[in-house]
């Protein structure tokens, strides 16, 4: 009977043994976020409620949330062209729990702000590209020109007299704006506000006659006749707005500024987490209802890995050097 139970002791502990040796790789796998995310994820939007990187954010959240089995809580940290909620990423734990999703003015900061708390290229993993739509220049529907040769000549005619507003220094809007200077050789005022709600509000009630802003921000009030549009940004039409020009189209040579919608998180975060992220991005932007969702604010859903929307980083990072350099665009 003694040796029987010793010799079932030991079968035992080998079991044990056995046991652990294959709980090994479970755990190696779960601790480089193979449970991830096991807690709810907080969305770091830098920019006010009611802005096109906010409306577009919320497109999306509900779907992140039921794929990733955590809710995504959407955190808005507005100002500074967005810096201040990416300040706030940056110095986060990369542990996937806070993400930011942000405009392509994070490549444009670096350009123009002479002091930046974070470095773009460095602090930060992309992980993937949500959508990609044009600025759109609205005016405040008493504001004489109607058309931008019109808005040209009346800058020309009566130079500094003409200002025009974006959602902050830094912002797609900004550079849209400088880059319709440099075209035309005119002379206008950049009026940086925090966000695009705000300056969407300004422009209606003619504090301000013009507005670069993505198309979301404004959708809604150039279809219901309270802004009207003079022309997209991109070389290409938008579709929720056809019948609106490109600035190629109305004689501005030489014009492109894309707006895109991204995700990102602080650099060292794990790889199986952003894998995750990049996973569910793919999947929610190909869903038709949110292709539709997207396209009913002049946006489309791009995609991609998280390599693809680095490189888009790298190209825009020089590419805004040089405009920022040709244009003498600084903000202390």
């Amino acid at each position: 009977m003694k040796r029987f139970l010793v010799s079932r002791l030991r079968a035992g502990l080998a079991a044990l043994a056995a046991m652990s040796l294959l709980a090994v790789p479970f755990a190696t796998h779960a601790d480089n976020g193979g449970d991830y995310p096991n807690k709810p994820i907080r969305l770091i939007v830098p920019y006010p409620p009611g802005g096109g990187t906010d409306v577009i954010a919320r497109i999306v959240q509900e779907r992140f949330s039921s794929l990733l089995g955590q809710q995504v809580l959407i955190d808005n940290r507005g100002g500074a062209a967005g810096s201040i909620g990416t300040e706030v990423v940056a110095k986060s734990a990369p542990d996937g729990y806070t993400v930011l999703f942000t405009l392509s003015s994070h490549t444009i900061n670096p350009a123009i702000y002479n002091k930046l708390s974070f470095d773009t290229a460095k602090d930060f993993a992309p992980v993937g590209m949500v959508a990609s739509l044009p600025q759109i220049l609205v005016a405040n529907t008493q504001f004489p020109p109607n058309t931008v040769a019109e808005l040209v000549a009346l800058a020309k005619a009566k130079p500094d007299s003409i200002s025009f507003a974006s959602v902050g220094n830094g912002s797609p809007g900004h550079l849209a704006g400088e880059l319709l200077k440099l075209r035309t050789g005119t002379r206008m005022t950049h009026i940086p506000y925090r966000g695009g709600g705000p300056a969407v509000t300004d422009v209606m009630g003619g504090q301000v006659p013009l507005l670069w802003v993505s198309i979301p921000a404004a959708a809604q009030f150039v279809k219901a006749g309270k802004l009207k549009a003079l022309a997209v940004s991109t070389t290409k039409r938008s579709a929720a707005f056809p019948d609106v020009p490109t600035m190629q189209e109305a004689g501005i040579p030489d014009f492109d500024v894309d707006s895109w919608y991204a995700v990102f998180v602080p650099a060292k975060t794990p790889q199986p987490a952003i894998d995750k992220l990049n996973r569910v991005i793919n999947t929610v932007v190909k869903e038709p209802d949110i292709r539709d969702k997207l396209l009913a604010q002049g946006s489309e859903g791009v995609g991609g890995t998280p390599e693809q929307l680095g490189k888009v980083v790298t190209t825009e990072l020089v590419r805004w050097q040089k405009l920022a350099k040709e244009a003498s665009i600084k903000v202390d």
